[in-house]
């Protein structure tokens, strides 16, 4: 439908302000459409948008989590090449994604650490 409205389509997608859970599932079904997504801004957060919005202070996260996550993530989405962070993100964030992605082009995890559960 994008690709009608603009006569043309956009050079990629983004994901942004969602935390990997709530959308890795999608991914995992995969598709043509996946290899369009080459870039991610995920919440710190797992709260839903309602939750943010009501709390008082803002939830952060896990950082090393966040980054094992971005890993997972790297392989469901296989042209990903543009990392950040939206709601919840501070640099502890950002350099666990590099670390871990960084990690993830030498071979898969080896540190125990949780991985994205996929239902």
């Amino acid at each position: 439908m994008v690709d009608q409205e603009t006569a043309g389509y956009p050079a990629y997608y983004m994901i942004n302000c969602a935390h990997p859970t709530h959308f890795a599932d999608q991914l995992a079904e995969g598709g043509d459409w996946v290899e369009r997504i080459r870039g991610l801004r995920a919440n710190a957060s797992r709260m839903s948008h309602a939750e943010l919005d009501a709390a008082e202070t803002l939830d952060d996260g896990n950082p090393k989590e966040f980054g094992h996550q971005h890993a997972d993530l790297r392989q469901l989405l296989p042209r990903l090449n543009v990392f950040g962070g939206c709601c919840g993100t501070d640099h502890r964030h950002i350099k666990e994604i590099a670390r871990n992605i960084s990690a993830g082009d030498e071979g898969p995890r080896t540190d125990g650490a949780p991985s994205l559960a996929l239902a």
